[in-house]
């Protein structure tokens, strides 16, 4: 008999499944748990509905905790079912299909309800509210097959469905009471500027309108708008996004205390002692909260009672405002608008989309309005809820955490800049330590392991940015980006996947014509969208799209490494780590003459000239009159190899002339990231082979091949792709794959992230298993590579010569 005293949850949204993973954390094993839920889904991050709306994520991406996460934690659930009638005498709930459930203690979080104005047609088909996922697919159903839209309100999520509804091609019309969008969350200034951005994306905004009536057809189908002044607006969709009400039906029905939300105490109890209550359904001290942080802490608090501990308390939250519209960069927190007995510090840029508001009184920040660049927002918002004096601080406020000096050097990354103490993530309280500290002790490689492990930038996800700045500070290069939403910067909505597809289909060469046939919000790039953009048009369309050397890093724009002095490295290339007396003299000769530091031999069995000067680096060249060994950039790099049958008594296989013929086939190969290859002659594996992206192993028949191999922070041990027997099909198999990589991989994906997306057995199926399409592969790589001059000759010819002129400062 289960003696455990039973807890019952109405509610399988946020703040009712946070309370119970609190509780899990807390007391394990304390109660029989049974949660209902109205709707047919687990779990969900309602909060991310606006991406999958505007086709950026779908329902999967967004689910919190699947079902078998209920199974693990011996959860009942009952999905589907709405509870009808809670018998506080009996102490039990009853669901609308009959089932009952007791409890000895019950959670209630019910959520909120759309808010629909009571006017004329708003019950005509096509007149939806926004607050679910079934609302999501209904309007991209309707996107599917309607033209127009009509958004009454210009709060947040009426800007998010208006978003997505225009991505999914619709003429979208925002229709707002108000002279300003996000009055509630910006001032006059900061809304006219978004405005501006959302008309640039091919939004319409009427402002101060008054909707008074929905027109429809005979069919009962919505046509249209009309508004107080007399004006009429066409319309065979009204998406409704005018506000919340708590939820409080169920409650009131069961005797429970409700004034515009369940009132609760500081414990998040209600009047009955053995029932609580958490989320957008509750009144706590006359606030009702329509965001995801405080529904997080309330939920912490809960918990802490529910597993009678007896010492959380909640006092109220502290609000601050994100927009979810890739691409744009909105924050708002406090008092923004200012009042009597508080100061201003305004930096405005109009032309350059940006602008800070900072509202001081006593000496302490009591409110932020930035649209534009919201680095800093988290910081402004420590500020803000700590009371803190500003002091010196406030001489260099407006610019931010990195601009005051006392954080470190000038002009590091925000999350460099960052103490462990500092928050990250205001929805669920973590801060920066706590994400370093799961990272190395767990080794989390990407954004959505430290979501599972941290809950960081799972809510609203406006944080995931410094996350990942957080990630790659922690990580370095063994930082895996997944850009499959992802988009590719901030200066369009479209990522990597999509632009790839748009260049392929549309036959796309230039820069330019990128920008314009895919809307770019930013007329020119920027450092993150464009070296990705130069990549995608050379890979796709050789020897048509022409390469812009300003859209590479400078690296491979100088072609030689940068030092942290400024210096460079430079690495002729020696092909399968081969090389003779002539150019080993001819190295030391410009080692000599051009007071080289150090020379080291590489990892990848090559000559490094560490400290070059940049003004030497061609003269550095033409003396060595070597080809370059490509160790700078997003391309092949070497194709180490062992001594093989020609001299060791294990070889069975000419390792050495397999990795010459491998490196001159792929010499001057661009590709999403470095790609390393190995040949080891016998399987002693002495190159290395079971840690490259291509690693060839010879054995007694022939040649086993492996892919996707990286033996950086993360070891990542390649995986078999199949076994040949000549060495022709050894450069026909490899570069069928490393072309099949080039394709489809996005920008700055190493081999084992392609794979790990794609699946290795598609791979096979593409290079191993169908023979006509590996051909083809092969062949594609083989013209794209022909004819490709050696960048290190071209810069010795003149090419671009005056790149390597220091500038030099005029006191």
């Amino acid at each position: 008999m289960n003696t455990q005293p039973k807890l019952v949850v109405i509610g399988n949204g946020m703040a009712g499944i946070r309370t119970l993973e609190e509780l899990l954390a807390l007391a394990p094993n304390h109660y029989d748990i049974t949660v209902f839920g109205a709707e047919p889904h687990p779990n969900y991050n309602r909060i991310l509905l606006s991406p999958v709306l505007a086709g950026e994520q779908n329902f999967d991406d967004i689910v919190l905790n699947p079902l078998d996460w209920y199974a693990q934690n011996g959860i009942r659930l009952h999905i589907g079912k709405r509870v009808e009638r809670i018998d506080r005498v009996r102490r039990i709930v009853v669901a609308d299909d009959g089932t009952e459930a007791p409890y000895d203690r019950l959670l209630i979080a019910t959520g909120s309800t759309p808010f629909i104005p009571p006017m004329p047609g708003n019950t005509l088909k096509g007149v939806i509210a926004y607050r679910d996922i079934q609302d999501t697919n209904t309007m991209i159903d309707a996107a599917a097959v309607k033209r127009h839209a009509v958004v009454i309100g210009g709060g947040l999520l009426g800007l998010e469905a208006a978003n997505g509804l225009k991505l999914r091609g619709m003429d979208v019309s925002v229709v707002h009471l108000a002279d300003t969008l996000l009055e509630r969350q910006l001032d006059a200034t900061a809304g006219k500027l978004l405005q501006r951005s959302l008309e640039a994306r091919g939004l319409q905004f009427l402002l101060n309108k008054a909707t008074v009536e929905i027109t429809g057809n005979e069919a009962g189908e919505v046509t249209g708008v009309r508004f107080a002044d007399g004006d009429a607006l066409q319309a065979d969709l009204v998406v409704m996004a005018v506000g919340i009400r708590p939820n409080t039906a169920l409650a009131e029905s069961a005797g429970l205390h409700c004034s515009r939300g369940i009132v609760v105490d500081d414990a998040m109890q209600t009047y009955d002692p053995r029932i609580y209550a958490v989320g957008e359904c509750v009144n706590h001290r006359g606030v009702a909260y329509g965001l995801v942080a405080p529904l997080f802490e309330q939920a912490k608090v809960c918990a802490n009672h529910l597993a009678l501990m007896g010492i959380g308390s909640y006092k109220g939250s502290v609000l601050s405002t994100k927009l979810k519209v890739t691409g744009i960069d909105l924050f708002s927190a406090g008092d923004f608008l200012g009042g009597d007995g508080t100061e201003e510090i305004v930096l405005s840029d109009p032309a350059g989309g940006v602008y800070k508001k900072l509202v001081i009184k006593d000496d302490k920040l009591v409110g932020a309005c930035l649209y534009g660049d919201t680095a800093d927002g988290a910081w402004y918002f420590r500020l803000l809820r700590e009371q803190r004096k500003l002091g010196e601080l406030r001489e260099h406020l407006v610019f931010g955490e990195t601009g005051i000096g006392d954080a470190g050097v000038q002009g590091q990354s925000r999350a460099a800049a960052m103490s462990d103490n500092d928050e990250v993530c205001g929805c669920n309280g973590v801060c920066k330590g706590t994400i370093v500290k799961a990272i190395t002790e767990k080794g989390l490689f990407t954004l959505d392991e430290v979501k599972k492990h941290t809950k960081a930038a799972s809510s609203c996800g406006s944080c995931a940015g410094l996350v990942e700045q957080i990630l790659m500070n922690t990580l370095g290069s063994s930082f895996q980006e997944a850009p499959k939403t992802k988009a590719i910067c901030g200066c369009t909505a479209h990522n990597h996947a999509e632009v790839r597809k748009a260049i392929r289909e549309h036959h796309l060469l230039t820069h330019r014509e990128v920008y314009d046939f895919l809307e770019w919000h930013t007329p020119n790039g920027c450092a993150s969208c464009r070296p990705a953009i130069n990549y995608y048009l050379l890979s796709t369309w050789p020897r048509e799209a022409v390469d812009d050397p300003q859209s590479r890093f400078v690296n491979e724009r100088l072609h030689a490494n940068i030092q942290k002095d400024n210096t460079f490295s430079v690495i002729p290339q020696m092909k399968g780590g081969v090389t003779n007396p002539s150019e080993l003299r001819r190295i030391a000769d410009v080692a000599d003459k051009y007071h080289i530091p150090l020379v080291k031999v590489t990892g990848g069995q090559r000559i490094d000239l560490l400290g070059a000067k940049q003004e030497d680096l061609p003269d550095i060249w033409r003396d060595l009159g070597m080809k370059s060994g490509h160790a700078y950039g997003k391309s092949i790099r070497t194709v180490k190899t062992c001594v093989g049958s020609e001299f060791c008594r294990f070889g069975t296989q000419n390792s050495t002339q397999m990795g010459i013929d491998l490196e001159t086939m792929l010499a001057n190969m661009w590709s999403p990231h470095k790609v390393k290859l190995a040949v080891s002659g016998c399987p002693r594996n002495c190159a290395e082979s079971g840690i490259k992206d291509v690693g060839v192993i010879a054995v007694d028949s022939g040649w086993e091949l492996y892919v996707g191999g990286n033996g950086g922070i993360k070891t990542e041990v390649a995986q078999f792709l199949c076994k040949v027997k000549t060495a022709d099909e050894v450069k026909e198999y490899t570069g069928a794959f490393l072309q099949l990589y080039r394709e489809e991989a996005y920008y700055l994906d190493r081999t084992v992230h392609y794979i790990g997306r794609v699946g290795l057995d598609y791979v096979k199926q593409k290079v191993v298993e169908d023979a006509s399409n590996r051909r083809a592969l092969y062949e594609r790589l083989l013209y794209s590579l022909e004819g490709l001059p050696d960048p290190w000759e071209t810069r010795v010819a003149g090419t671009q010569r005056t790149q390597y002129i220091p500038l030099k400062v005029v006191a």
